[in-house]
């Protein structure tokens, strides 16, 4: 039997940025399935506040160079990577100019909202699926990480679909609660449109808000996870509604084993 061939796609992981609970789940979730055997990718946008020099990244020329559309617009996608120190594991970065060279993640200096945050979460899960093509490397399970990453199951089951690459792909959302209240302008539907991808497709992201993000990634997800239960009433009345949660307690001694069996359990 082949190897489980999980790719891990999230907003920030430890040791190179962290700014919510995201990173420590993102840090020791990989290594415990690769423990198990499985072969493991993982992929997160390049903030500013992430030191090159420090954490040793480096810009992988054959994976840099494609354009990527938000709108209208496309823009430049950059690749880098790095390695987690004192375990196997490689870190691939999502770079652009015009996104991730700031030096916050979703807030300016003022603690404001980042306008163009919608466009950097649709930039980012489209350059996490060209990227994964570009390595030749068809995972198994996509684990998206967070209301940055939701567009990617969507994208898995229209855009995707018939791509040799992701044919047979399983997502998994999992939920976290770092709501933020901004509204985003109710362009995000033309900006996160992509191949076969339909404006009823996109129903629930009309809303342009947080919990548009998380209906969104919940909907089109094969399996989705609540990472804790301290969640809002609303975020609850989401996952609750979704015919497919999977609630796993974080405190459970053979939780690496209850993941491990889910992703088989998906695939199989």
């Amino acid at each position: 039997m082949s190897k489980l061939r999980i790719l891990y796609v999230a907003s920030e992981i430890n040791p190179f940025l962290q700014v919510s609970d995201v990173a420590d789940y993102v840090r020791r979730l990989p290594q415990a399935m690769q423990e198990f055997g499985a072969e493991i990718r993982i992929l997160v946008p390049r903030f500013g506040l992430i030191n090159e020099r420090k954490n040793r990244l480096h810009e992988v020329v054959r994976l840099s160079g494609i354009n990527i559309s938000v709108g209208d617009e496309e823009k430049p996608l950059v690749i880098k990577v790095a390695s987690i120190p004192n375990a196997k594991l490689q870190v691939y970065f999502i770079d652009n100019e015009d996104y991730f060279q700031r030096k916050s993640v979703f807030f300016d200096k003022e603690d404001n909202f980042f306008d163009d945050n919608d466009e950097r979460a649709i930039f980012f899960c489209k350059g996490v699926l060209e990227t994964v093509k570009k390595l030749g490397w068809a995972p198994d399970i996509v684990h998206c990480n967070d209301w940055m990453t939701a567009l990617i199951p969507l994208y898995l089951k229209t855009t995707y679909r018939n791509d040799p690459m992701f044919k047979d792909t399983k997502s998994v959302f999992t939920v976290y609660d770092n709501a933020f209240s901004y509204k985003f302008d109710t362009d995000i539907v033309s900006k996160a449109k992509a191949m076969d991808v339909s404006d009823e497709a996109l129903l629930h992201l009309r809303s342009a808000d947080f919990e548009g993000f998380v209906k969104i990634g919940c909907a089109y997800s094969d399996a989705v996870i609540k990472a804790g239960d301290n969640m809002s009433d609303n975020l609850h009345d989401i996952v609750n509604k979704i015919p497919k949660p999977v609630c796993l307690d974080e405190e459970e001694e053979n939780i690496s084993e209850a993941y491990y069996n889910l992703y088989n359990n998906l695939v199989s």
